[in-house]
């Protein structure tokens, strides 16, 4: 098979986009994605639609908003566990690399973007890579002085080694002129994760799954300028650069000119992240141009393609799975009509009445009309009674279906999405026993114990491949600050030696989730109730209550009321044996010793106050 030329190269990569491109327009995902955002941001009527009473009870939003933090509102605990013996203290210390890292770049804000795609449009894309931005500075007349002497005492010093060529070096005043006036700084040398939208995202059209997927494809809009002087792209295909239209795939037409007015003033320009997995290599090219704005290379990174998907929920031989707002769109709009049928029933037939108008002269008419309260109509016609003059206009009552179909509506919202009334914070109307509540409860649970296994999963994957970034690109010495179990954090410096290996990752199950100080009081009261017993034997009181007064009581400097542990009276001091006559301490398991503790009570031990002895089962 002959080998492609670069121009072929480049034709086949066109092609791709664009076949992928259309494929996703003709299969209407960008057209159901606009309508999804749409959805969420109660975006629900046309704009052409007018003359009537709109009303928009965006249930969309509600249930997205809902949803996401219960998934994704706190920074993640990140477990690291080696996959040979010998890395046991390496994991440990990677573990509280990494969620320093989490914490310090604050990785959780484009997840908490994410999830929100991944909710609206059904699914979501983050990107993990390392970034190395370098940017030209002036140097000071100080630091050119700096460098001009360090420059002649090193010249000086090799003319002493090698006299016979001293005179074939510059002098001071050629040196002078030569010291740069300009050096390159570097600003960024780290880890990213970003959020990506999904219209930015092109995929091989053939794969069900990101896993099976050719290549894949990133959009970036960038400032015409900006690009042309970025010297990662060839030179003679970044001087060709020609401004590209802003139409944003993500808006509507409409939308997209509008937004395109305030742009003007700055031209952009589109290109092309294409990664071709078959084959790891990555390449850039324009949207207009005829050239590699980057040679197809080797994949930058050592993990391959960037990108982490999260799916929501999956349809069998599709890749593009479904949404939580798209099983509701027709029920969404439903009810927004219904309401709207409402409150323009209401109005049209409000009280309305019958009067006689030569009744009244000019000053009744204002009076009749006016809303003070106690105001006197004068009536100028004599010959009618009063009840005759005035009278209500009959009106056909609005039939109370139209209330209750509503409601039916709003209910089945809630069936079909997974969030009940009681987590939109409402009092439903139909009061409901204690235990159907309950079931209701664990029902919407369920729907959000399985989001949250999905975000955890894409959380350990994003943990995997920050780790991979950082040993792959990685120099000199960095700083963390690190979690301990004590008042203080400490700080340590680490290289890329300190982080090598092959290690397993994963998330404390609920880490994400938000922390409900209720429910954290009652355990800890509980569990310090529970373990009454056991202290003195295998709980340390002191241990226990620091964690009481930190959970319960919030207390940041527990120690402070801690006492310190004095000897009991008569007990020997350290170094000296027992007195004779009095009992030998026993220690747990064994002979003398008390009950085993409950293995169920010691694994609540290790989730709540991270314990790490196991339980005695009995006499060894």
């Amino acid at each position: 098979m002959a080998r492609k030329t670069r121009a072929e190269k480049y034709e086949i990569i066109q092609r791709k986009l664009e076949g992928a491109a259309r494929w996703r327009d003709e299969m209407g995902y960008d057209n159901l994605w606009r309508r999804m955002n749409d959805l969420y941001r109660g975006k629900h009527w046309p704009r052409t639609t007018v003359n009537q009473d709109l009303v928009a009870v965006n249930l969309a939003f509600s249930t997205v908003n809902v949803i996401a933090p219960s998934v994704s509102v706190n920074y993640p605990k990140v477990v690291v566990s080696p996959n040979k013996e010998e890395n046991q203290d390496r994991a440990t210390f990677v573990e509280a690399i990494i969620n320093y890292m989490w914490r310090h770049h604050d990785f959780r804000k484009p997840f908490q973007r994410c999830v929100k795609d991944f909710l609206i449009f059904g699914h979501g894309w983050i990107k993990v890579g390392w970034k190395f931005v370098e940017q030209e500075r002036t140097l000071g007349e100080p630091e050119r002085d700096e460098m001009l002497q360090t420059a002649v005492q090193e010249m000086n010093a090799f003319a002493q080694e090698e006299p016979l060529i001293a005179g074939e070096l510059p002098d001071n005043e050629r040196m002078a002129a030569d010291v740069p006036t300009t050096a390159m700084t570097v600003v960024e040398d780290q880890p990213f994760v970003d959020r990506v939208s999904p219209f930015d995202i092109f995929v091989d059209p053939e794969a069900t799954c990101i896993e099976d997927a050719h290549w894949i494809a990133q959009r970036v809009v960038r400032p015409l300028e900006e690009a042309k002087k970025d010297k990662r792209y060839k030179a003679s295909a970044r001087k060709n650069l020609t401004a590209d239209s802003l139409l944003n795939p993500m808006f509507a037409p409409t939308d997209r000119q509008e937004r395109e007015e305030f742009l003007i003033e700055e031209e952009r320009t589109v290109v092309f992240e294409f990664y071709d997995i078959e084959n790891n290599t990555m390449a850039v090219v324009p949207q207009s141009g005829d050239e590699f704005l980057v040679d197809p290379a080797a994949m930058p990174y050592a993990y391959g393609q960037p990108f982490v998907m999260l799916r929501n929920y999956d349809v069998p031989d599709y890749f593009y799975p479904m949404g939580d707002l798209e099983s509701i769109e027709s029920l969404q709009l439903e009810l927004d009509m219904t309401r709207s049928q409402l409150v323009n029933a209401r109005k049209r037939y409000a009280r309305k009445y019958l009067f006689h108008e030569r009744s009244f002269g000019p000053e009744g008419r204002e009076a009749l009309e006016s809303d003070e309260d106690g105001r006197l109509v004068p009536v100028v016609d004599e010959n009618k009674p009063l009840s005759e003059v005035v009278i209500p206009m009959p009106q056909t009552p609005l039939s109370a279906d139209v209330y209750n179909f509503s409601a039916i509506i709003e209910e089945d919202i809630n069936t079909v999405s997974g969030v009940s009334e009681y987590a939109r914070g409402q009092m439903p109307e139909i009061r409901r026993t204690a235990t159907e509540a309950s079931i209701i409860a664990d029902a919407g649970n369920s729907r959000v114990a399985e989001k949250l296994a999905i975000v955890e999963l894409a959380i350990a994957h994003v943990a995997r491949r920050v780790v991979q970034v950082m040993q792959q690109f990685m120099t000199g010495e960095q700083m963390a600050r690190v979690s301990t179990r004590g008042p203080q954090d400490m700080f340590v410096t680490y290289t890329r030696d300190d982080i090598v290996g092959e290690f397993d990752f994963s998330v404390e199950a609920g880490s994400t989730q938000p922390i409900n100080d209720t429910v954290r009081k009652r355990q800890a009261v509980e569990l310090m109730q529970a373990l009454a017993p056991l202290v003195g034997t295998v709980i340390d009181p002191a241990a226990l209550a620091r964690y009481v007064l930190q959970n319960a009581f919030a207390v940041k400097d527990p120690d402070k009321f801690i006492m310190q542990q004095q000897p009991m009276p008569g007990a020997p001091a350290e170094g000296e044996g027992a007195p004779q006559g009095l009992p030998v301490p026993q220690v747990p398991g064994g002979p003398g010793a008390g009950p085993p503790v409950p293995p169920e009570l010691m694994k609540q031990l290790q989730n709540q106050m991270g314990l790490n002895f196991r339980p005695q089962v009995g006499n060894q």
